[in-house]
C-alpha cells in the first residue's frame, strides 16, 4: 500500500527566492502544497495574517505540517503561534530544525527569507522531513507544552480582522 501523500501549508509574505525553492522541493519530494498569503496571491501580504492562516490550516489538519517565511521569520513564528495547537520554530539551520521536530514536535517551519539561502532551505528541510518520530525522552515535556495549550483560545476559521 502506498503511503498518503502529505499535505504541506506554505505561506510568505513575499515572494523571496527561497520560497520558489522550497516549493519546488516539495514538490519534487511528493509534497502537496497548500499555499498561503503571497504564495497564493503572488503579491505581498500582511505577514501576521500569513502566519495566523499558516497555523490554522495545520491545526485543522488541513495540511500536516506547515512552513511559514518572512524577512527575520520573528513576525509568522509569533503569529502562528497564536493558533492553539501550533508548535511553530524558527529554523534558519538543519540541526534547530531537525531538533525542533525531535524535541519539542514543532510542525510549522518557520524561515528567515534574509538569512536563508536555496541551498540552505534543502538542507533545513531535509533535516525536518528526517524525523519521523519524537524523542521519547522528551514525551513528557511536549505533553506539558501541548497542555498548555488550553491557555490559548479556540482556532477560528476566519482570519482575525485586518
Amino acid at each position: 500500500m502506498t503511503p498518503s501523500v502529505k499535505k504541506v501549508a506554505v505561506g510568505s509574505d513575499d515572494l523571496y527566492p527561497i520560497v520558489n525553492t522550497i516549493l519546488k522541493y516539495l514538490t519534487e519530494k511528493g509534497f502537496e502544497i497548500h499555499s498561503v498569503g503571497s504564495v497564493k496571491s503572488g503579491k505581498p501580504e500582511p505577514w501576521p495574517l500569513v502566519g495566523y492562516e499558516v497555523g490554522r490550516v495545520v491545526a485543522s489538519g488541513e495540511a500536516d505540517w506547515g512552513i511559514a517565511i518572512c524577512y527575520t521569520g520573528t513576525g509568522v513564528s509569533i503569529a502562528a503561534n497564536k493558533v492553539r495547537g501550533v508548535r511553530a520554530a524558527i529554523c534558519n539551520d538543519p540541526g534547530t530544525a531537525r531538533g525542533a521536530r525531535l524535541w519539542n514536535d514543532a510542525n510549522v517551519l518557520v524561515m528567515s527569507s534574509r538569512l536563508v539561502s536555496d541551498y540552505l532551505a534543502k538542507e533545513i528541510l531535509d533535516a525536518w522531513i528526517s524525523v519521523t518520530s519524537i524523542d521519547e525522552s522528551e514525551a513528557r515535556n511536549i505533553e506539558i507544552l501541548k497542555s498548555l495549550d488550553a491557555c490559548l483560545q479556540p482556532s477560528t476559521t476566519k482570519q482575525p480582522n485586518q
